[in-house]
């Protein structure tokens, strides 16, 4: 039987340097390459996202889809699975990366009831298994869709009706169960539908106690099985709900710390969510990060002129840069990883544009990987944040940290030393500098 081939004519990406011409090789991204004492393949850790580069029809609110895959040609739903388990395999392998991720309905439809629907799983989930055996790719995580079938109209966990909330558990249990068969280093909840519209009809604090306990459960239930994958939590401010309860890194600390949840997870923190809830990327990876709880990130990018989750690929190499910088900061994401949760634009229709994209995406943290470290070097950010809090290290500022002085004893302090200096910033002068580390 002759295997089919659904990427003809694209070999295995290489790493040809930065004055290559050439759209399918990589410029930055040299996978042996040494940057502080591990090569870029380790720090990187790249993983491809099924659901968009797989799954993905190019279809949007206002037209239909635009991408016609070779893989998706059948009648035969199942068939349909296994043909795209294939091309996904050929991708990651030719494209060269180590890991991917997917939701249990992105690798398999549902069935009329939950045990067809599972039978299906078993069949997909074997195959995956025989693939990553045959390429060495592993999965970096996997996780439930818990928000596209109608039964989570109003949420999962957080859902009114315990039979949805029962429903959630036991897909959930099954994926867990997916995550031990394929080797999964990590598992991730999305919010999805985890958030109210209207406080009009909503038990708030008890939609947020259920999701609690639904995690208390999943990490139980991963307990028993012998699952060692880190837990994630992915924050989302908005999209599908008004009001989602994993709205940013700051809230879901809150939301874990309250529920002695803390110790079983870290987040997974995605750029586009980040910049929807007004924040910048690095703002978001630098709250996960300052708590200990930055586990893995869903490397992508947002268009600040619209108002949604665009999932862009990344090509903004400041932005690249401050993200590696804090993750070398915390010496890396230990079993996390750099999902590419991004997706084509809809005009972008020929096979060779999912190489492309993923090719620009994985040098631009690449390059970023390159410049954070010599910042990292030259201590440029460091030395300057270190100078700037000095006042705190002797005199009254040791003695701020040290807990040894109130109110009364700072109002001595004032009366015999007057008023503070003021001291710049130099905000500009970091700026221009970050800046002559990015055009070397």
């Amino acid at each position: 039987m002759v295997k089919k081939e659904f990427f003809p004519g694209i070999k295995k990406i290489r790493f040809e340097g930065p004055k290559s011409k050439n759209p399918l090789a990589f410029k930055w991204y040299n996978p042996k390459e040494e940057v502080a004492g591990k090569s870029m393949r380790e720090h990187l850790r790249f993983s491809i996202a099924y659901w968009h580069t797989m799954k993905g029809s190019g279809a949007d609110p206002f037209g239909a889809p635009t991408w016609m895959r070779p893989w998706n040609k059948s009648n035969n739903p199942l068939r349909i699975a296994e043909d795209t388990m294939l091309a996904a395999f050929e991708f990651f392998t030719k494209l060269g990366v180590d890991y991917y991720c997917f939701h249990d309905r992105d690798i398999c439809p549902e069935g009329e009831t939950l045990i067809e629907t599972n039978k299906r799983l078993d069949k997909i989930i074997s195959l995956a298994k025989k693939l990553q055996k045959d390429t060495g790719v592993k999965l970096l995580w996997n996780t439930s869709n818990m928000f596209s079938n109608p039964r989570f109209a109003h949420g999962a966990a957080t859902n009114p009706d315990a039979h949805v909330f029962a429903y959630a558990g036991a897909q959930v249990k099954k994926m867990l169960e997916a995550g031990l068969e394929l080797g999964a280093e990590n598992y991730v909840f999305w919010g999805g539908r985890e958030g109210y519209e209207t406080l009009l009809n909503t038990d708030m604090k008890r939609e947020l106690d259920h999701l609690a306990m639904f995690l208390r459960m999943a990490v139980d239930y991963a307990r028993e099985i012998k699952f060692k994958g880190q837990f994630l939590i992915e924050p989302k401010p908005k999209e599908p709900t008004k009001h989602q309860y994993d709205f940013d890194s700051a809230t879901v600390i809150s939301f874990l710390r309250k529920y002695g949840l803390e110790k079983y997870f870290k987040l997974n923190i995605e750029a586009n969510h980040a910049t929807l809830a007004g924040h910048t990327f690095e703002h978001d990876l630098a709250v996960a990060s300052i708590n200990g709880m930055l586990g893995s990130v869903d490397a992508n990018r947002g268009d600040l002129l619209l108002g949604w989750d665009t999932d862009q690929f990344p090509s903004d190499i400041y932005q690249t840069t401050m993200a590696m910088y804090i993750i070398l900061g915390q010496k890396g994401l230990g079993t996390g990883g750099l999902n590419f949760d991004a997706k084509l634009r809809r005009g972008s229709t020929d096979l060779e544009d999912l190489f492309i994209a993923h090719i620009g995406a994985m040098d631009a943290f690449a390059l970023g990987l390159k410049i954070a470290n010599e910042l990292h070097k030259d201590k440029v950010l460091s030395d300057v944040i270190k100078n700037r809090y000095s006042s705190y290290d002797t005199g009254i500022g040791a003695k701020i940290e040290a807990g040894m002085v109130d109110l009364k004893d700072l109002e001595v302090f004032i009366l015999k030393n007057g008023e503070p200096k003021q001291v710049s910033g130099k905000q500009e002068m970091l700026e221009n500098i970050i800046n002559q580390y990015l055009v070397g």
